[in-house]
């Protein structure tokens, strides 16, 4: 099952229409923008396009050994002309961290709500599991065959961004283009291993230090997670190896929700949340300016951090008793 969306048509014709694309998408990407880029950039140069895909910031280390990922260009501004720019999973262009993008021909291509439609065209489909599952369909239509690389970036893709297939946007849709990116080649047990157990002893003691820290609201319900630049350097890690650490506080069954600060600068905090269930924390999140899905999404906080906490937890606990959440 394919989406029918009048949008790909368009990006098609764009597609089939121009010669030189360079893609982008969000800073501090995860296996959702890495695998969407670069499913997008093999389709693209199967179809004899130049391509460059140019990001921010750099994968998280163990996105390093799929193919592709060590030639994306990290830089801060686009340098060079290219015919268009292919941007996904941004709400906005300015979310890419990327200067310059907004000089080309702009097809933006997101699931998250609340894109603010920035592309000369715009594909918005919030039913995606994964912005994997939108590049599946345009590679379709293009005409392209699905190889392992582009098989295997989807895939990583649809794998990440459901959290293993544990959030509430999945659908059959998602199972079926997972079939066939088996059937293309892809070896679930090979990519799952590369995303979950290629850690090193640093993101262990980390995992160790932050969780030990862990702190559970008065209701049983919510667990607060935290972490700062201190804590980092003393366990060994780096902020980067805390992915997937979010998720697990929600393995233990009382939890509903889970959020996390980051210090990112003095008291300018990045904060994660995840939910169970019909818990919108998306809902939270563009509350404080930010956004994403029902189920996972994230913000941008600035304060003293006894006040930040208690003030996400008010939200985040009428979410979960499902109350609007307003500030």
């Amino acid at each position: 099952m394919t989406s029918s969306a009048p949008e790909i048509q368009q990006i098609v014709d764009a597609i089939r229409g121009r010669q030189r694309f360079v893609l982008s998408s969000h800073f501090r990407p995860d296996g959702d923008s890495i695998g969407s880029q670069l499913a997008m950039a093999y389709a693209l140069r199967a179809l004899g396009k130049d391509v460059v895909v140019v990001n921010a910031d750099a994968a998280p280390p163990p996105l390093m050994a799929f193919p592709g990922v060590p030639d994306i260009r990290i830089a801060p501004a686009i340098d060079g002309d290219f015919d268009a720019a292919i941007i996904m999973e941004c709400g906005d262009i300015g979310r890419t961290g990327v200067a310059g993008l907004d000089r080309f021909f702009v097809i933006n291509i997101d699931h998250h709500p609340g894109n603010t439609g920035y592309g000369r065209i715009n594909w918005f489909d919030a039913g995606a599991a994964a912005c994997g599952e939108m590049v599946f369909d345009l590679v379709r239509a293009l005409g392209v065959k699905l190889s392992l690389e582009i098989a295997t970036h989807i895939y990583l893709a649809i794998l990440t961004d459901t959290g293993s297939f544990h959030y509430s946007s999945i659908s059959t849709r998602t199972f079926d283009i997972c079939h066939e990116a088996l059937d293309a080649g892809v070896d679930p047990v090979l990519v799952a291993r590369n995303v979950y157990d290629s850690n090193n002893m640093g993101r262990l003691k980390l995992f160790g230090a932050v969780l030990s820290a862990m702190q559970i609201d008065g209701t049983g319900r919510i667990a607060i997670v935290y972490l700062d630049h201190e804590m980092a350097r003393e366990a060994g890690g780096t902020y980067e190896d805390t992915e997937g650490l979010i998720n697990l506080p929600l393995t233990v069954k009382e939890i509903q929700a889970v959020v996390f600060f980051k210090q990112a600068e003095g008291e300018e905090y990045r904060v994660s949340m995840r939910s169970k269930g019909n818990i919108d924390i998306g809902a939270v999140a563009k509350e404080f300016g930010g956004g994403g899905h029902k189920n996972a999404a994230g913000c941008t906080v600035n304060g003293a951090i006894d006040a930040l906490q208690k003030l996400l937890l008010e939200k985040i606990e009428q979410a979960i008793d499902g109350r609007p959440v307003s500030r």
